[in-house]
């Protein structure tokens, strides 16, 4: 029997290819994810461990926010790094020499002002020379290190897109004015922020104190031991010259690169989770095409079947068969995946550093056993179990009624276990999705859908014939006798045509869900943005840090404004249990004039009489009411006691507490940031009013100035990339699924070859035979399209309500001409699908296909 099963892989390996392909385009998405992210991690792994190579301790001041990301915290009166400690931890026995550092964010602007490289990731820092002149940490390219406040040092790659070379001038910011230095040096840094697409700033460290913290203060100590000093003790050792004892964070070098290197795990885990997700799509739409396939196979060999049972083989040893057939297909396909999979992975890392700009580290590519084994293993499994029900299906021939018939029709009584089946589990998927919905429980929405997913699966063969028969007026006044030849074939084997509908189902309702809902998302966002703000304009940080406090009164001053209102977030304490509570500060003249305030109840003028502003959401969950007092402590130390004015209902503007920046302004820390500044103008949005905006800010290209039509555009962009993301991570299974249609109909060719050439000997031309299988193919193709528009309309309905509490006043977005297209695309699929097929069984000879049996 095992020969027997060899034989039938080596004698139909042209029906099987589809499913070969089919297997290995699923197996590779996995090999590849695994590939890829093995060599990712052990990349920034090893960039990593350089950073720590000459670090034996460090010791981190918890409290040194840099001034850039500064919320307003509580009055600093602890212990903090300075260079008295400093000089300490440095002169240690054991220590070789000890570094403070400085840190922060730096924006750098090209020659036309525009900031270089991710605004999440302009770096800062000083620039601590050794004995030797130069900094370890940034080996030198060209030039010096910086050594005074005018003056600066990039990374190389920033200097090189800037065009800057030593000797010019660069307009490098933090969060207030642009300062325009002068460049002494380039520096090559292992900085995982900079070598992704950021850049690196690099100040004298008087000048990086006065910028992020305060004169003589460190954020960080870092100590290089001395040879054959153990660290452990040398840690011990830093912690005796603390002023306290649990004052800083210290540990060794090692333990920081142990850190690093679980941080580092736990994100590549995450990014191997999401992309494994998608292969498991792509390999459950292949569980349909391979169960489809050798459904096809048993039913055209029933008579050989039948005579292997009539010869003495057990049903086992006909169930072994077949399953061995398919271990070796899921074998053979799982190993080219395997192969395929580390070529994607080495194309991926290509094209990221490429035409993308990722800028990932470089580093040897890693195919680690267990890569091998799932790879392999989960091809092979898959390939498998998606077989075995053909190969029950296959000993379960009857020897006599086999030779009688070249395929056994399915029983009424498993399609009855079989729709009811599907009736049951449809139903609890649709109570699912209504739960979720009404409860705003995103997890039960989603098993709610995959539930009705496979309920309508089940369903599909009940749901086949009136379906395409919708289709069956057109085709048969635009087709004729293909057309209506085309319509009965499809629905001649509804099993098959489900089997080969579902898999192009399953990435169109997925497909249909993410569009419905992003164009939601889109239309809820716009609304927010135009009916919560009556400003023209909102001033922030393009890193969303925070805004240097001068720069309210430069916007205030700025000609065109008519009114502005700095927003800033203050934290305070409850007096009675300690709480923190965060305040947003805002100017109670004019914040009426730039953003919708919705009183439930209480004063309007609330702000202007000194008194709180509460969302009823936030009131309802810490039992607030209109004239509710609380008694705070404030940053600053000092204690006051603030009232409820009025009850609001929340926007994106407003949220918490809401409170005059008149009160509760002068009791923040020394250098609070702004959130943002919103502005509005004489003449509403203008350009000269953006510019003059710019203007006032220093043309510092972190700050971004930005009017209704650009927060809409941001806001859709960032929308449109997630989807777009979505669908190329999609569109394997769709591949997968055009290759379902393909084998399906090349299949049902070779099966119906005797019926063709009947079709032909009477009348039927070439050309109709062609139009008959090219519109039974749309027929399948359309059939799944619907289906999956239909569910994924229906999951992305309980999708928005879930995001109801996220996006205010969400409602379903179905937008036609995309839904549309998906249905035009589907049609497609089955056209193109159909086209080496039908090219096939128009060719069929005649005599030859009446001939045989």
């Amino acid at each position: 029997m095992y020969r027997t099963a060899l034989r039938n892989v080596l004698a139909h390996k042209g029906r099987l290819l589809m499913t070969t392909l089919a297997v290995l385009l699923g197996t590779a998405f996995v090999a590849g994810t695994l590939v890829f992210t093995d060599t990712l991690g052990n990349a920034l792994r090893s960039q990593s461990a350089k950073s720590y190579t000459d670090i034996a301790v460090t010791v981190s001041d918890r409290s040194a926010v840099s001034k850039g990301y500064d919320h307003g915290g509580t009055a600093d009166d602890g212990p903090v790094l300075t260079d008295a400690i400093l000089k300490s931890i440095a002169a240690l026995p054991g220590a070789a020499d000890a570094r403070g550092v400085v840190s922060g964010f730096a924006g750098i602007a090209d020659r036309k002002g525009a900031l270089i490289g991710d605004g999440f990731s302009t770096t800062g820092t000083n620039y601590v020379p050794g004995a030797d002149g130069t900094d370890p940490r940034y080996p030198l390219v060209d030039g010096r290190g910086p050594r005074n406040s005018g003056e600066v040092a990039l990374d190389a790659r920033t200097a090189e897109k800037g065009g800057y070379k030593v000797g010019d001038t660069v307009r490098v910011a933090v969060n207030g004015p642009v300062m325009e230095l002068k460049l002494t040096g380039t520096v090559h840094t292992n900085d995982p922020r900079v070598v992704s697409g950021g850049s690196l700033a690099a100040f004298d460290t008087a000048t990086a104190q006065q910028l992020y913290l305060s004169p003589g203060r460190y954020a960080e100590v870092d100590v290089k031991g001395k040879p054959g000093a153990d660290d452990t003790a040398l840690l011990a050792a830093v912690k005796k010259t603390f002023p306290e004892p649990d004052a800083f964070d210290a540990q060794t070098g090692r333990e920081l690169a142990a850190e690093q290197d679980r941080m580092i795990q736990e994100g590549t885990k995450w990014l191997s989770t999401a992309l494994l997700g998608f292969a498991g799509i792509a390999l459950f739409v292949g569980i349909f095409i391979i169960a489809n396939t050798f459904t096809m196979l048993v039913a055209q060999r029933t008579r050989e079947l039948a005579l292997l049972r009539a010869v003495g083989a057990s049903r086992k040893q006909i169930t072994r068969s077949v399953l061995v057939e398919a271990l070796l297909v899921g074998l053979t396909a799982s190993l080219g995946g395997l192969l395929a999979g580390i070529g994607i992975a080495t194309g991926l890392r290509a094209l990221l550093n490429g035409p993308l700009e990722a800028n990932l580290p470089d580093g040897p590519l890693v195919i680690g056993p267990s890569t091998v084994i799932w790879s392999v293993g989960v091809g092979v499994a898959v390939t498998v179990l998606a077989a075995w029900l053909p190969a029950r299906r296959a000993s379960r021939i009857a020897p006599v009624a086999a030779m009688s018939s070249v395929e056994q029709p399915a029983t009424q009584k498993s399609l009855l276990i079989r729709n009811v089946i599907g009736l049951l589990f449809s139903a609890a998927g649709a109570a699912g999705l209504l739960a979720g919905a009404a409860g705003k429980e995103a997890k039960l929405v989603g098993l709610g859908a995959g539930t009705l997913l496979i309920g309508v699966f089940v369903l599909t063969p009940l749901l086949s014939r009136p379906l395409i028969a919708l289709f069956a007026p057109v085709l048969r006044r635009l087709f004729g006798t293909p057309g209506r030849l085309a319509r009965e074939n499809a629905v001649r084997n509804p099993r098959r045509t489900a089997a080969t509908a579902s898999a192009l189902t399953i990435g169109v309702t997925l497909i249909t869900a993410l569009t419905v809902v992003g164009a939601s998302v889109n239309k809820a966002v716009d609304k927010a943005t135009a009916s919560d703000r009556k400003a023209d304009y909102t001033v922030a940080m393009e890193n969303f840090s925070m805004l240097s406090p001068e720069v309210g009164p430069q916007i205030a001053k700025t000609p065109g404004v008519t009114a502005a209102t700095v927003m800033r977030t203050l934290p305070v304490k409850a007096v009675a249990d300690g709480d923190t509570s965060w305040l947003r500060a805002v100017d109670a003249a004019t914040f009426d004039q730039l953003v919708t305030v919705k009183v439930t109840e209480g004063a309007a003028d609330a702000l202007k009489q000194g008194k709180l502003l509460a969302t009823t959401g936030y009131a309802e969950r810490n039992h607030l009411k209109v004239g509710s007092t609380l008694d705070v402590t404030y940053p600053d130390g000092t204690r006051g006691t603030l009232t409820v004015g009025a009850l609001v209902e929340q926007n994106t503007e407003l949220s918490g507490l809401t409170a005059p920046d008149s009160v509760v302004g002068p009791h923040a820390a020394p250098g609070t940031g702004l959130d943002k500044v919103l502005v509005k103008g004489a003449h509403g949005e203008d350009a000269k009013l953006k510019q003059a905006l710019r203007d006032a800010t220093g043309g510092n290209p972190l700050i971004a100035v930005k009017g209704e039509k650009d927060i809409k555009a941001e806001n859709r962009q960032m929308v449109t990339a997630v989807l777009n993301m979505m669908y190329g991570l999609l569109g394997m299974s769709v591949v997968i699924a055009v290759l379902g249609v393909v084998n399906t109909m090349a299949m049902s060719v070779f099966e119906r070859r005797r019926e063709i050439g009947m079709l032909r000997a009477i009348g039927l031309d070439r050309r109709g035979i062609g139009r008959m299988v090219r519109l039974e193919s749309l027929l399948i193709a359309l059939f799944g399209g619907l289906v999956g528009v239909l569910l994924g309309v229906v999951t992305a309905w309980a999708g928005t309500r879930t995001l109801a509490d996220a996006f205010k006043d969400m409602t379903m977005v179905v937008p036609p001409v995309q839904i549309a297209g998906f249905l035009v695309a589907a049609a497609l699929i089955g056209l193109l699908a159909a086209v080496w097929p039908a090219h096939r069984a128009a060719r069929t000879d005649i005599l030859d296909a009446i001939k045989s049996s």
